[in-house]
C-alpha cells in the first residue's frame, strides 16, 4: 500500500490493454490509476465486483453502461456501480483518473 506522496513519474507503466497506460496507486480500501490513453483504442465489455468513479482531465470517450452511450469530456465525472457491464473507447487522445473502491486486487504489482 502507498504511504504518504508519490511522484506518478516514478511509479512503473500499467499496460493492461492497448493503447492504455496507466500509473497505479493503491491504499488500504480504494485504487486509483491515472491513465493515458490513445485516440481509437477501446476496451471491451466488462465488469467488476468494485465501484467504479470515472474522471475525465483531457479528451473525449464514449463510455457504455449496461447499454447506455454516454459521451465524457473534461470535466465530467461519472459513477459506475459495482456489477454493471461496460465498455469503452476514446475517441481522442485522453487522461482519465479512475477510482475503484475496494481496492483492486487484480492490479497490484506482482
Amino acid at each position: 500500500m502507498a504511504q504518504g506522496s508519490v511522484q506518478l513519474a516514478s511509479l512503473p507503466d500499467f499496460n493492461p490493454f492497448p493503447g492504455y497506460v496507466g500509473k497505479i496507486v493503491h491504499g488500504d480500501t480504494m485504487t486509483v490509476v491515472h491513465w493515458e490513453i490513445k485516440a481509437g483504442h477501446a476496451i471491451a465489455e466488462h465488469s467488476h465486483p468494485h465501484e467504479q468513479i470515472v474522471n475525465m482531465i483531457q479528451g473525449e470517450f464514449e463510455l457504455v453502461l449496461d447499454g447506455q452511450p454516454i459521451h465524457l469530456r473534461p470535466g465530467d465525472v461519472l459513477v459506475i456501480p459495482g456489477g454493471v457491464p461496460h465498455s469503452g473507447r476514446a475517441i481522442t487522445d485522453c487522461r482519465i483518473i479512475d477510482v475503484w473502491h475496494p481496492t483492486r486486487d487484480d492490479y497490484q504489482a506482482e
